[in-house]
């Protein structure tokens, strides 16, 4: 009998570091795209006063432009993922981690 309940515990138990986990990483990963966000359009505002061509200051904001778009967009696609298969990737994570705890790693 002790083992059918302590399934369902440690089912609710590992959902809700899985939760945790995925919560995590959301923030780091949104901390990180207002980061580089803020780094790249700091250093364009700083630098956008020695460009004395017009050309080279259009190609750096398309540049710009481009690198925040697309990086953005992959952070975003991989949180999608990360959503939809989060039991998955994290239940394999803790799993070796509690793992790695038994042996004292």
């Amino acid at each position: 009998m002790e083992a059918t309940l302590s399934k369902p515990l440690e089912d609710a138990t590992l959902s809700q570091r899985i939760h945790a986990m995925h919560r995590r990483d959301r923030a780091c990963l949104t901390t990180f795209v207002v980061v580089l966000w803020a780094t790249l359009l700091f250093a364009l505002f700083t630098v956008w006063p020695y460009i004395s061509l017009p050309p080279i200051g259009i190609i750096l904001t398309v540049a710009c432009v481009l690198v925040l778009v697309f990086n953005t967009a992959a952070i975003v696609a991989m949180l999608r993922h990360y959503e939809e298969d989060k039991h998955f990737i994290y239940g394999l994570d803790l799993k070796h981690l509690d793992e790695m705890r038994r042996h004292k790693f």
